[in-house]
């Protein structure tokens, strides 16, 4: 038996230990004193478990069928343990206690002294928007890394055990109490199994004096109370959600990284590209991809049930983690002639508005307690980034509970001040509409959208938005007044005018923003910020949105930022060329006007002609 899962065990012996729970995509987790204290920080894996319990009567105990099993005794080491086990698809759950009088016989160190495992097992962490378990059960987590030959792999560690006894009928009884010679132990509080906080990578270690685990140093959950400067996280990995990426396709993605990439395409019969800024590059060899070098880099990203979805409707949309590339937001699809992949290559972590670019005065945009706030621009201009850089700010000056829904998920935010539920649309939940429905009653202060798609989206955020949440939601239209346009649109003309006035109530802001080519190469935001002021709300309820060029002529006392404001300032300070700025400018000759005033004045050729002149046009001459 391995050390490390001797340790494990171990556990079994402490005062008010009652079982263990060993579950594929779960921190290993002990029950003490009837609430569940997580041993690991990252969950088991397919072949952990497999190596964890190869050599012992557990290899033997591990379900080949799905449901729930019988519980059998079994003489592991120097304990004699209860098992039970659940299986359901690849994922499996093993829930160890001690037999009455079956604990290990003591050891010359005492428990307060065991140390720690001196090699841990490599696990990653978990995030799961799944319910916390309760005192009695640990529900499977769906959509958890499994690996792949997950029953292969756990066949080949099972070998011949001892024959088990007869299945125990009788109810668990509780642990065997330490001899009187044993020094009494520290109370133990512990805290509910939570399965949606971050902890840290952490080996297992014994109980510390103080009623507290092994101290944790790089995990504080902070105080439910207002911070006026951003709090520094812990970032961890993120968790895989789905079958390993293959080396040859993690290569890829580490050399687009390497180049400052935003995207990835892999597609069957054309060259892997790039894109770098605004271009696409190819990366590696120019020829282009066979049907089975396409098939061999994109189909082991999908699991079972997306290769099913592809099958039907054509296309499959997912997060994808690459060993040494990071995040990634995929969506693989057919075309022509086979499989094509896009990646969007995501940030490792929510980055912050000055290192985006952006101005400081977006801060103001979620220092709202409600409303509604819209974040626009084409697409594959950053407005999820942006969103994200907003929802980090939240996370670290504010004791609030932000729920997101995204589909899929791309940046992941730590345990901050606030406390961050992440949902995926399809995976974790049904749809946006599904999840919206359901936000309501879960307590949340900031409602974040990851994008506005159809009417019921909208008529939730709207509600939401109006009984007291602060709403954050993307949008692709190109500029404010479009996205006005597009939110009303959405709703049939008989219900234009209640639209106008909801919207009119509930708007806190619009950003729009566009990624431009920038000077060295890379790209920056040039923004439009519209605020929901009194003025607004007023075109918006009485239909005169065409009067919006006006107000944000007008709009700087209120917050505003015109785009051709946005366009000036990044050619002053040299981000962006003048021929940049003025091929996306709204009003080109204004802003030429603004970037060289000295131009504004008529040149000599242009001047008036003198008077009598215009008599030649008519065939005479006057004099």
């Amino acid at each position: 038996m391995s050390a490390q899962l001797e340790q494990i065990l171990a556990y079994l012996d402490r005062d008010g230990v009652s079982e263990l729970v060993i579950a594929i995509g779960r921190p290993i987790a002990m029950k003490q004193k009837g609430a569940y204290v997580n041993l690991t920080a990252r969950p088991l894996t397919p072949p952990m478990l497999a190596s964890l319990v190869a050599d012992t009567p557990l290899a033997s105990a591990l379900p080949k069928a799905d449901g729930s099993h019988e519980p059998i005794e079994l003489d592991v080491g120097r304990r004699k343990l209860r098992v039970r086990t659940g299986k359901r698809g690849e994922e499996i759950v093993v829930r160890v206690e001690l037999v009455p009088g079956g604990a290990a016989p003591r050891g010359e160190a005492p428990r307060d002294s065991m140390p720690a495992i001196t090699a841990p097992i490599a696990l990653a962490p978990l995030k799961s928007s799944g319910p916390s378990p309760g005192p009695t059960t640990v529900p499977f987590a769906p959509g958890a890394q499994t690996g792949a030959g997950v029953s292969a792999l756990l066949a080949a560690a099972a070998k011949p055990a001892p024959v088990a006894a007869p299945p125990a009928q009788a109810p668990t009884p509780a642990p065997t109490p330490a001899p009187a010679s044993t020094p009494a132990k520290p109370s133990f509080a512990s805290p509910e199994l939570s399965l949606d906080d971050d902890i840290p990578e952490l080996t297992l270690e014994p109980v510390k004096q103080g009623g507290k685990p092994a101290e944790i140093t790089s995990h504080t959950i902070q105080s439910h109370t207002t911070q006026s400067a951003p709090v520094e996280a812990t970032y961890i990995e993120v968790p895989r959600t789905g079958p390993p990426a293959p080396p040859e396709f993690a290569k890829l993605v580490a050399a687009a990284r390497a180049a400052k990439a935003s995207d990835l395409h892999i597609a069957t019969g054309r060259t892997i590209v790039m894109r770098v800024g605004t271009d696409l590059v190819p990366l590696g060899d120019p020829a282009p991809l066979s049907p089975e070098t396409a098939d061999a880099l994109l189909l082991p990203l999908l699991a079972d049930d997306q290769r099913a979805r592809m099958a039907e409707v054509g296309y499959v949309d997912l997060a994808v983690d690459a060993p040494g590339g990071g995040r990634l937001r995929t969506n693989i699809s057919r075309h022509q002639v086979g499989l094509k992949g896009t990646f969007r290559l995501a940030m490792a972590k929510p980055a912050t508005l000055d290192e985006l670019g952006l101005p400081k005065d977006l801060a103001k945009v979620v220092a709202q307690h409600q409303g509604f706030v819209v974040i626009a621009g084409p697409s594959g201009h950053g407005k999820t980034t942006t969103m994200n850089s907003l929802v980090d700010l939240l996370n670290s000056t504010k004791a609030h509970h932000i729920l997101t829904v995204e589909d899929p998920i791309e940046i992941e935010h730590p345990r901050k001040v606030a406390v961050v539920s992440q949902r995926e649309a399809g995976r974790h939940t049904k749809s946006f509409a599904a999840a919206l429905k359901a936000s309501l009653r879960e307590d949340p202060d900031v409602i974040v959208i990851g994008e506005l798609r159809d009417r019921e989206t909208v008529e939730i955020a709207l509600t939401a938005s109006e009984t007291g949440h602060l709403v954050l939601a993307t949008m692709s239209t190109p500029s404010a007044a479009k996205t006005l346009d597009r939110l009303i649109d959405m709703f049939p003309p008989e219900e234009h005018s209640q639209v106008r006035a909801s919207i009119a109530g509930a708007l806190r802001a619009i950003v729009a923003q566009r990624l431009l080519p920038a000077v060295g190469g890379g790209v920056v935001p040039a923004i439009e910020l519209v605020t929901g002021v009194l003025a607004l709300a007023t075109l918006i309820r009485d239909d005169k949105l065409y009067q919006l060029p006006n107000l944000l002529q007008r709009g700087r006392a209120f917050g505003m930022i015109r785009f051709d404001e946005s366009l000036l300032e990044l050619v002053r300070i040299g981000k962006i060329t003048e021929d940049t700025a003025i091929a996306v400018a709204d009003n080109k000759k204004e802003l030429q006007h603004q970037l060289h005033p000295q131009q504004q004045a008529a040149p000599a050729a242009t001047a008036l002609p003198k008077k009598g002149a215009l008599g030649s046009l008519f065939g005479g001459d006057k004099k």
